[in-house]
């Protein structure tokens, strides 16, 4: 082969090629045939680079943000970003090579940018060579406001989970578009945006008289995740739904992590032994590797993080501030034995919480949990979750949370609300110390979200220590419902900036309110 052809590194791995070629694709009955024939189809360079995987933005602040895409082949990423849509007067942002050592993808950083302003955003992949550039993939996202401006946040998670992936004959995930119409400013992902442990297969017999689902599969959806390729494959895989591209294109995110990205319910220093479907057992080896590769495929500034991994915030405005959490890295192992004190966000983490939630002089602090607080999320006989599920005072990792909420109590940080997905369903729950065990904490609302297209469960039973009770629920009766079941969701945040009110909409996959509450801000 000449140089043109095979030096440079120039084509990727087989099963990165093969989604790379449908990455764009409209992925519609008729497309599935059309996916797998290319998946058959030999390598060929083609004459120009590509940008497989559509463009996604990030982590913006009032004056910057991050731009995302992935090339075929090593190139340069540069991104023009520009006020309108003609990109008259745009600027021209040069980004990173990207290669096989980052799975193609890459990040672009774009500085000095106005507060509160729409910008309209280009991605090109130039050859290293410099004469051949990719055709352009656009975007758009508002950088973060200064003042009192009207805002509107969503938030879920729990995405291709339980087997149900891209089903072409309904259209894919289309509850990407239902979030798009709502033209929101910011998206919170709160975890399990893959589900790296759950292979897919082409088709599910659903209970009863429901029916067969299809999905899309590809390679790396086809057994559980390993290798570095194969964790990269199960972002790869989102961005083949035309839905899931054109919400990434137009809001930018927030993105934490949870347990799928890695292995269901995994702790710091876990051995497989009893998952023969893994031939590496060890924790320690298999999450860095996933690790990796969620930091790859999302537009995650990893400059923002507190210690350059999960954990940050963000200032949106004078009404809203964001606070990331990582409640995966740092915890101590699920046990069954809730007499010792444990932790799911370890010292660092908690106590960055409780002095960043007492400096913050936003109205509304939204603390963005990839775990619920009160619900007992079991994993076997131990506990995954903070709930102990026993009466009484904190025990196990509930003593962490205690810890915090005293905090925020003594420090007199007011209008603190957390968000969260993880347990399949939606949910409305309200902690008063009138009717729990632990008194010394202020009265506050958790709001639970999702599945965005995965299994429907729920609902967990709640633990009584700090006195929650279920204002709302909304979950199916038949445990793993598929997504056709009408038990998928999303939840919406809309803060007033004239008032500072918080309405909170809890809606369906068609963007339907189930149930909605206004929230009025207390003053200190």
């Amino acid at each position: 082969m000449t140089e043109s052809t095979h030096s440079r590194r120039t084509l990727f791995k087989a099963g990165f090629a093969a989604s790379a070629a449908v990455g764009g694709a409209l992925l519609l009955p008729e497309a599935a045939q059309a996916a797998q024939a290319v998946q058959a189809a030999p390598l060929v360079r083609r004459a120009r680079p590509v940008l497989t995987h559509g463009v996604a933005s990030g982590d913006v602040t009032t004056g910057s943000g991050i731009i995302w895409s992935r090339a075929d082949r090593p190139a340069r990423l540069v991104a023009e970003i520009a006020r309108d849509e003609s990109f008259r007067h745009a600027r021209r942002v040069t980004g990173p090579v990207v290669s096989p050592d980052t799975g193609g993808t890459g990040k672009v950083r774009v500085a000095g940018l106005a507060p509160g302003t729409e910008y309209h955003y280009r991605v090109t992949a130039v050859d290293l060579d410099g004469r051949t550039s990719s055709e352009p993939v656009t975007g758009r996202f508002a950088t973060a406001p200064v003042g009192r401006q009207d805002t509107r946040i969503l938030w879920s998670g729990d995405v291709v989970g339980q087997n149900y992936g891209i089903n072409p004959a309904l259209g894919g995930m289309t509850i990407f578009s239902a979030m798009a119409d709502r033209h929101p400013d910011l998206f919170l992902h709160s975890g399990d945006t893959v589900y790296a442990d759950g292979p897919l297969t082409e088709s599910v017999t659903l209970p009863g008289d429901g029916g067969t689902w299809h999905n899309i599969v590809t390679p790396e959806k086809s057994k559980v995740a390993e290798t570095l390729d194969e964790y990269r494959g199960q972002h790869a895989y989102n961005r083949l739904d035309k839905n899931f591209l054109r919400f990434a294109s137009q809001v930018p995110s927030y993105t934490q992590w949870d347990d799928h990205e890695v292995l269901n319910n995994w702790y710091p220093g876990e051995v497989l032994n009893d998952r023969p479907e893994y031939t590496e057992k060890r924790l320690s080896v298999l999450a860095p590797r996933a690790y990796q590769a969620f930091h790859e495929w999302h537009p995650i500034d990893s400059r923002q993080a507190v210690d350059g991994r999960v954990y940050r915030s963000f200032r949106y405005g004078s009404r809203v501030e964001v606070f990331v959490l990582d409640m995966r890295t740092y915890r101590n192992a699920n046990t069954a034995d809730q007499t010792k004190p444990g932790y799911i966000l370890g010292d660092k983490q908690a106590r960055w919480l409780a002095d960043a939630l007492h400096r913050s002089t936003a109205t509304w602090k939204i603390v963005q949990a990839d775990m619920p607080l009160g619900l007992v999320v079991p994993d076997g006989a131990d506990i995954e979750a903070v709930a102990n599920n026993l009466p009484g005072a904190p025990g196990g990792r509930e003593t962490e949370l205690a810890w915090v909420l005293r905090q925020i109590q003594r420090r007199k940080v007011r209008n603190v609300v957390w968000l969260t997905a993880d347990v399949h369903y939606t949910a409305a729950h309200h902690y008063s110390p009138d009717r729990a065990a632990f008194k010394d904490f202020d009265p506050f609302w958790e709001f639970v979200s999702g599945p965005l297209n995965a299994g429907a469960f729920g609902p967990n039973q709640l633990d009584p220590t700090f006195g929650p009770e279920a204002v709302f629920v909304h979950a199916p009766a038949t445990q793993n419902s598929s997504p056709a079941q009408g038990f998928q969701h999303f939840g919406e945040l809309n803060v007033d900036g004239g008032s500072g009110d918080l309405r909170v909409d809890l809606r369906d996959a068609a963007g339907k309110s189930l149930w909605s509450r206004t929230l009025h801000p207390r003053s200190r």
